[in-house]
């Protein structure tokens, strides 16, 4: 599932898959607003079928591995 989460989030923010890490930082590495992160939860829900993401999850999440652990913990994975 992490693979197909940056897929996701490299097709969402323009950039190789490849350069998609657990350390990848949303901000500082892929120049995301708050904008952008509500239409990656939206895609997310979209695609594993997850709740809404509450804003103050959306803003604890940093990195791209917050985003998995946020992931693992609300899906049955």
């Amino acid at each position: 599932m992490f693979e197909k989460l940056c897929e996701i989030i490299a097709e969402q923010f323009d950039v190789d898959v490849d350069t998609i890490t657990a350390d990848t930082a949303f901000e500082a590495d892929l120049q995301a607003d708050s904008v952008d992160l509500v239409d990656l939860s939206m895609a997310l829900e979209d695609e594993f079928g997850m709740e809404e993401m509450e804003e103050d999850d959306i803003a604890a999440i940093v990195t791209v591995g917050d985003l998995y652990k946020y992931m693992q913990e609300h899906l049955d994975i």
